[in-house]
């Protein structure tokens, strides 16, 4: 039987889970030492097109350097989920008011599993983690994401959840629109063939139905969606560094990763 995630939340959006090791005194009356031994927090900002390995990177390095990870890409599959629920793809075109209208009925935040230590998507409440990632969502995503309303409400919530700082996200617009001002930017890219076999491998793993040819398609057509949209669209930001993983295994982008933020940090403390 899985162990069901805990009832703390993770992002401001719900509410941060209270933490009794969390200092609450001012700066200004800790004592110098305190102040110096702890390293600046910064925003860690992974862009990338989909599929290319962004959430796992992402998750590993918050993981590594006790960050709050926030999937951005999850809350958009979250709310095409929730237009999908009300019906308003009508002969494979969206209802765009109708979603506009519905936007503020939707509530999107993460619990953490205590299982795996990640967190889950929540949907008004109900744990969808597992219905947002099947194909059904990813076939429909990209007009949801393009929508300006969809991206004004869900922008303004990330921005609210790096308020602290201390946080690493992942999406296609974190360092050009999110946050601009990210101390670390990462753009993610690899050969949209490699993309459509990890996403193959993943759906086979967790026993959903995959054809290669399909997701194939939907990775092409997403890269094309995603960097011609009026809004926000797809890019690397000129700050950001440029990883293309194709040929990469995961330990070697996780330390990659890792000692980009350790030079990232250890430059923003002097």
């Amino acid at each position: 039987m899985n162990q069901q995630p805990s009832n703390r939340p993770l992002t401001p959006a719900a509410g941060r889970p209270s933490d009794s090791r969390r200092e609450t005194r001012p700066e200004g009356n800790r004592p110098p030492s305190d102040i110096n031994s702890r390293p600046k927090k910064i925003i860690v900002a992974i862009d990338g097109h989909s599929s290319c390995g962004k959430s796992t990177m992402a998750k590993d390095l918050a993981r590594a350097v006790g960050y709050i990870y926030v999937d951005s890409g999850a809350m958009y599959r979250a709310i095409t989920l929730y237009a999908m629920r009300h019906g308003l793809f009508k002969d494979g075109r969206l209802d765009e008011a109708g979603l506009e209208a519905l936007l503020p009925e939707a509530r999107i935040t993460f619990v953490r599993d205590e299982a795996t230590g990640l967190p889950r998507t929540f949907l008004n409440g109900e744990d969808v983690e597992d219905a947002i990632r099947g194909l059904d969502v990813s076939s429909h995503v990209s007009p949801v994401a393009t929508l300006p309303a969809v991206r004004a409400a869900l922008t303004r919530m990330q921005q609210e959840m790096g308020r602290g700082r201390g946080i690493v996200m992942d999406g296609r617009d974190i360092g050009t629109a999110v946050f601009p001002d990210a101390e670390l930017k990462v753009f993610v890219t690899a050969s949209a063939e490699v993309r459509a076999q990890r996403r193959y491998d993943e759906l086979q793993a967790k026993g959903q139905p995959a054809a290669f040819d399909d997701i194939l398609r939907n990775v092409r057509e997403r890269d094309y969606i995603d960097s011609h949209r009026a809004v926000a669209p797809l890019r690397q930001a000129p700050d950001a560094l440029l990883l293309d993983n194709s040929h990469m295994t995961i330990d070697q982008q996780r330390a990659w990763l890792l000692e980009r933020f350790r030079e990232k940090t250890k430059s923003s403390d002097n």
